[in-house]
């Protein structure tokens, strides 16, 4: 299910920004993208989004945004351009080469001088305030899964109580089309073909043809699948993939009420059950 969140950790020199996002996936699908500063964390953060989210396209960000004003020159190392300049000056002393022009110039150029900034070390206190952010951040995106979650059930027990009011509908017109059946083939045995037939033999052999389209079985079926869905979808959480295989078994059954309804009214009323079920199908992508 798709979600989103976002959270920012505010620091005395900086932002520490965290945003996590989610697309439907079968199973877990996990990227992370985290700040130097916070990688020894990266196992702990990628446990706990497992824990809380199970599945999804998962896309982890954690960087950091300098606040205005922070210090970023680069350090220089004072005590080495001291001693840069002593040796430089006794060289020079002891050579008879002139000393540099320009001190400045020289000295920067040499090795080191250029102090690389230290290597930050994590401290607990700023990660607890980091962590909240990220807790929050994993919050967010479930809260908005749930509200997708509860429309989607709301479009589900919809769609679901549409076909069963469909399925209620074919009733009268399952009970007219015996009649329509009988007075059809009559009609051409009499007016078109005009031949003489035994009428018991007749009754027999309608009765044989009516039970071969007879569709008892597939209503009290997807009667049956309708309930067992909704009963899923009331069940435990992650069965979008079992409401996926009740969906597939209900068009098993509306597809063969189709090939048994002969009659027109009958079969507008299927075309209507397929149409509310592929809105079914496409939604149950979401619910995986």
């Amino acid at each position: 299910m798709t979600g989103f969140g976002r959270a920012v950790a505010e620091l005395a020199d900086k932002k520490v920004n965290v945003e996590i996002r989610s697309l439907n996936s079968k199973a877990l699908d996990l990227t992370t993208r985290v700040a130097p500063l916070y990688r020894e964390k990266e196992m702990e953060i990628r446990t706990e989004i497992g824990q809380a989210l199970e599945r999804g396209k998962v896309d982890f960000s954690l960087w950091i945004e300098q606040k205005e004003g922070a210090s970023q020159a680069t350090p220089i190392n004072q005590e080495l351009v001291a001693s840069y300049y002593q040796r430089i000056k006794s060289i020079a002393e002891a050579t008879g080469i002139p000393e540099p022009a320009d001190w400045f110039a020289t000295l920067l150029r040499l090795p080191d001088v250029m102090a690389k900034s230290e290597v930050a070390e994590l401290t607990e206190e700023e990660w607890e305030v980091v962590h909240a952010a990220i807790k929050d951040a994993i919050q967010q995106l479930i809260d908005f899964r749930r509200q997708e979650g509860a429309a989607l059930e709301v479009k589900f027990r919809e769609k679901i109580a549409n076909i069963g009011k469909l399925l209620a509908a074919v009733e009268p017109y399952e009970k007219e089309r015996v009649n329509t059946i009988k007075e059809r083939i009559q009609t051409s045995l009499e007016q078109n073909l005009k031949v003489d037939y035994d009428k018991n033999r007749f009754e027999q052999e309608l009765i044989f043809y009516i039970e071969k389209l007879d569709i008892s079985e597939e209503k009290q079926r997807l009667s049956n699948h309708l309930n067992y869905f909704i009963d899923t979808l009331e069940g435990k959480p992650g069965q979008g993939k079992k409401l996926g295989f009740i969906a597939q078994e209900m068009g098993r059954e509306i597809n063969t009420l189709g090939s048994k309804s002969n009659q027109a009214e009958m079969q507008n009323l299927v075309v209507q059950m397929k149409d509310e079920l592929e809105q079914i199908k496409e939604q149950v992508l979401n619910a995986m």
